[in-house]
C-alpha cells in the first residue's frame, strides 16, 4: 500500500492546502494541469509537486515555455528593448 503521509497527498488535502475545492483540484487533475498517480479509484499527488503547484517553484515544463517565449521577444522587438535600454 501507498504510503501516503510520506510520499503521497490526496486530493482533499491538495485543496485544502490550496484553498480550492475538492471539484476544482479534481478537474485541474483530470486535465492534466496537476500531476496525480491513478491508483485504485482515488488520485494521489506526489508531494515533490506540491511546490510547482503552488507558484514557488518552475517545472522544466514551465523554463521551457519561459525561454522560448523570450527567445520569441527578442526575436521580434530586440532593436527596440535595446533602444529602451539605453534610455
Amino acid at each position: 500500500m501507498i504510503k501516503k503521509d510520506i510520499q503521497y497527498i490526496t486530493i482533499p488535502e491538495l485543496a485544502k492546502i490550496l484553498g480550492l475545492s475538492r471539484i476544482t483540484v479534481y478537474k485541474r487533475v483530470k486535465n492534466g494541469r496537476i500531476d496525480a498517480t491513478k491508483i485504485g479509484r482515488n488520485y494521489y499527488i506526489p508531494k515533490k509537486y506540491i511546490d510547482i503547484i503552488m507558484g514557488k517553484e518552475l517545472s522544466e515544463k514551465d523554463k521551457k515555455v519561459i525561454d522560448i517565449a523570450v527567445k520569441k521577444t527578442i526575436a521580434e522587438y530586440g532593436e527596440v528593448l535595446r533602444l529602451l535600454g539605453k534610455e
